[in-house]
């Protein structure tokens, strides 16, 4: 699916602000509410738009620790991959997992409630996925920047 600008400017708003109404989306993009609801629905039909989310403040919700894990694996093949990933999609303290070239095979993303929530989990859950050769925590100490919002590029320069 080619994306032109009204696509592009609808993206960059509703990634902004998901709970917008279709009558001011329409209003900021300068088009009528009508053809901005067809645009919004093919951008989803598509798969551009994956879905919708809420971002909450962890630390208000008594989640205080996060942690970046390396995971190396015992093995490569494409069975040890697939247990390996299978068993993470069950892990609901896991935010996040890519696999990645380098060192590690893995790269985890936690959120726990404290340091001994992160300890347990570790000894009782991570320590014990399929394939699990070695695990590298790096606790995060704060956040300097996260953003969900991609930047879209809205014509031929790539810097724009």
């Amino acid at each position: 699916m080619r994306l032109d600008q009204t696509d592009i400017r609808i993206l960059q708003i509703l990634q902004e602000n998901g709970r917008i109404t279709n009558t001011e989306l329409a209003k900021q993009i300068g088009i009528s509410p009508p053809p901005t609801l067809e645009r919004v629905k093919r951008l989803e039909k598509n798969g551009i738009i994956r879905k919708y989310a809420t971002l909450l403040a962890s630390e208000k919700i008594g989640i205080n620790t996060h942690t970046v894990v390396e995971v190396k694996l015992t093995r490569h093949g494409k069975d040890a991959v697939t247990e390996f990933i299978a068993a993470v999609q069950k892990v609901r303290e896991i935010m996040e997992c890519h696999h990645v070239t380098g060192d590690a095979d893995f790269l985890l993303k936690i959120a726990v409630k404290d340091i001994p929530a992160y300890e347990r989990l570790v000894l009782n859950t991570l320590t014990e996925l399929p394939h699990v050769q070695n695990l590298k925590s790096m606790v995060i100490l704060s956040t300097v920047k996260n953003e969900t919002s991609y930047h879209l590029h809205t014509g031929g320069n790539e810097d724009e």
